[in-house]
């Protein structure tokens, strides 16, 4: 009797110690959720927080007269639009008399302004000889001062605009000159130098061009390889061997697609450097290991008495695969592609190699065009010194996360959706 209880002693001492294993392990793996979910709130956060702003663009109520003699009909493209601004600026603040204050002055406003204008007329030469009032965008360090990124109440040695120009900026203000807009320009416009000037379309056009090509290689050569090697190949040491290269490929670094790219596509074949076609054959090579990967596990999910009933009845092997197996893998290899293509939008070290880090200013019009991809934007915008960059990079990296998640959440809706569980 007394064995017995020093038995369930034993056992119960056991039993107790498991469970407060068991209850630390439980704590262990809840803290590491919350703190992976700490960390991303604090990126998500501190990336919104800086970038939120760029959606936002100062602008300057100027009275602009398209004086006839500064003006030619015929040779509008080519008119001093610069020169009608600086007057414009001058006849607001009368009391500016030194050459370098006009100078300073004229500079509240974006040297991109000039081609608002020049646009303007051009569009409407009816316009010359009158005045118009007209909202021009405002130079990057009045937008990041109007915003609050540069401080008033610094020394003026530690901040990039002076006090002078603080000075006439509230002027403006208390003028009701000064107003903050919804920036279009970050949406229509491609890469620039300034600042203010500076948008993402010219990059997202890039993605969609280098994406496009990358999908319409990758999947239908991706697919067709799964299905060779799933359901015709004979299995021996070459598929074996073939098999592990794949699932090797796919733990490559990027990089070293990127230089692939450099030696074949650009040393050898000779094709456009820059261009989006170049891009997308790179990324063909970086997605097609993770594509017929998740082909293949697809076409495995199939239950093997769908085959044999196809055949049973008759059906030949290719009829079998085009009409029962493929159309029910069809739902994982589109997961698969979709996952592969949100990898490509957010590489960037094999577009680096292949020359797309270049400045793009115009927005890419074909595929043979010299383009860049909105990760490498973000890049280049991030080593640029002006403090309008941060708020740019911070908003560039807001959308190409949205695009990520809706990437993702399409491969997700679509694998419930269309998934068949045997």
């Amino acid at each position: 009797m007394n064995d017995k209880l020093s038995t369930m002693k034993r056992v119960n001492i056991g039993l107790a110690a498991r469970y407060r294993k068991e209850k630390r392990f439980r704590l262990f793996g809840l803290f590491a959720i919350v703190l992976s979910l700490s960390f991303l709130v604090l990126l998500l956060g501190s990336i919104v927080a800086k970038g939120y702003t760029a959606f936002l663009q100062t602008e300057v109520l100027v009275e602009v007269h398209l004086d006839p003699e500064a003006l030619d009909v015929k040779n509008l493209a080519t008119a001093n639009y610069p020169a009608i601004i600086r007057q414009s600026m001058l006849d607001l603040f009368p009391q500016v008399q030194s050459r370098q204050d006009k100078r300073d002055l004229v500079k509240l406003i974006s040297t991109g302004a000039a081609f608002e204008l020049q646009q303007m007329v051009m569009a409407k030469p009816e316009l010359i000889g009158t005045t118009k009032s007209l909202w021009l965008t405002a130079d990057d360090e009045v937008d990041m001062f109007i915003k609050g990124h540069i401080p008033r109440d610094v020394p003026e040695a530690e901040r990039r605009i002076s006090d002078k120009e603080i000075a006439w900026i509230d002027q403006l203000v208390a003028a009701g000159r000064l107003k903050t807009s919804f920036n279009s320009v970050f949406f229509q416009a491609g890469d620039s130098r300034e600042p203010e000037l500076a948008g993402i379309r010219g990059a997202t056009m890039g993605s969609l061009y280098t994406l496009l090509v990358t999908l319409l290689l990758s999947f239908p050569i991706g697919v067709a390889a799964a299905v060779y090697l799933e359901e015709f190949a004979p299995k021996n040491r070459w598929t074996d061997l073939i098999e592990v290269n794949i699932n090797n490929l796919a733990a490559i670094p990027s990089i070293v697609f990127g230089l692939l790219g450099l030696a074949v596509f650009l040393n050898f074949m000779n094709l456009p450097r820059s261009s989006s076609t170049v891009g997308g054959l790179v990324l063909t090579l970086m997605t097609l290991p993770t594509i017929i990967i998740a082909s293949r596990a697809s076409l495995k999910s199939v239950p093997p008495s769908i085959r044999e009933a196809a055949l049973g009845v008759g059906a030949s092997k290719m009829q079998t695969i085009s009409h029962h197996i493929l159309p029910l893998a069809l739902p994982g290899m589109l997961t698969g592609a979709i996952i592969g293509m949100a990898r490509a939008l957010g590489e960037t070290a094999p577009l680096l190699m292949i020359g797309m880090v270049a400045f793009i200013v115009d927005v890419p019009q074909g595929f043979s065009d010299p383009a860049t991809v909105l990760p490498v934007q973000i890049y280049l915008w991030a080593d640029s010194p002006e403090r309008a960059f941060v708020e740019r990079t911070s908003a560039a990296i807001m959308i190409l996360l949205c695009l990520l998640l809706a990437m993702n959440a399409t491969a997700v809706l679509l694998r419930n959706k269309f998934e068949r569980r045997w």
